[in-house]
């Protein structure tokens, strides 16, 4: 037993020797590597900022395949420490490349997908997308991945191949956009007098384009009131707040000029036997 404990030491002791060094040197390697790959991706985009010609979606990428390509030969800085040979290695990933393509494949298609955005261009960093279910302002596209934000500030990571193959809705392509209402009236109220009361909001309110032309009209004879239609249209940036003054502003106009907004309701006819 003592003997078997003491031939074990031994080839520890032994490998160690042999090999001690290298696995050292190797992980001095990798851990170096791995500070530098990060230090070229910020120093990289720092430089790439500066270039004010250059897209700041292209910014990211082109950092990003920096930092990759140092990992890249990092790792075979790492094999070449454990002698193994590189040149021949390459050869045979590119002999392999059919089984390493169908391993990666939903890697590689992050890739493609991430350059046919960059081709492309459905979007750009900084605008407010819906795209693969979520919604958020971009924040950046890098080699796998894009970045948003969203408008509660939740930062979400998605594959570029699921953006790539959902349908994209960019609400920051355009510079105007149309901010559309439905207000409901009593039946006994006077449709005119709402529908002119209606275009002295929009008529006061700055943000509201004058062009085209405001539109206010009747949309459907509902179960309980006179549906309205709103469709005002103003700059892309004022969506939001013109859409909230709008409904603030209509309902305390109507009010006023003693129109009401009525709530479903239900007429039973009781039957005496």
């Amino acid at each position: 037993m003592e003997q078997t404990i003491t031939e074990t030491v031994d080839a520890i002791v032994e490998v160690m020797a042999t090999y001690g060094l290298d696995v050292v040197g190797a992980i001095v390697i990798l851990i170096v590597g791995l500070m530098f790959a990060g230090w070229a991706h910020r120093t990289s985009l720092k430089g790439f900022n500066k270039i004010e010609k250059l897209d700041p979606m292209l910014r990211g990428f082109f950092a990003s395949i920096i930092k990759y390509f140092v990992i890249i030969v990092v790792v075979l800085a790492v094999l070449n420490q454990f002698g193994v040979q590189t040149t021949s290695l390459i050869a045979v990933i590119g002999a392999a490349g059919l089984a390493i393509g169908l391993a990666l494949q939903g890697t590689l298609s992050n890739v493609a997908a991430g350059v046919m955005l960059l081709i492309f261009r459905p979007f750009k960093v900084g605008d407010f997308i819906d795209a693969a279910g979520q919604a958020g302002t971009v924040h950046s596209l890098t080699l796998f991945v894009t970045e948003m934000n969203t408008g509660d500030n939740v930062h979400i990571i998605i594959p570029n191949s699921q953006i790539w193959g959902s349908a994209v809705k960019n609400f920051s392509h355009n510079a105007t956009r149309r901010v559309d209402l439905v207000v409901g009236i009593a039946y006994e109220d006077d449709i005119n007098k709402a529908m002119d009361s209606i275009h002295s909001v929009i008529k006061a309110d700055d943000r509201a384009h004058e062009t085209p032309d405001p539109l206010v009209a009747v949309t459907e004879l509902a179960d309980s009131s006179v549906n309205l239609v709103i469709r005002v249209w103003c700059d892309a940036g004022n969506y939001w707040p013109l859409k909230f003054g709008l409904t603030k502003a209509i309902k305390e106009r109507l009010d006023a000029d003693g129109i009401s907004i009525p709530y479903p309701q239900h007429q039973i006819h009781m039957a005496q036997g």
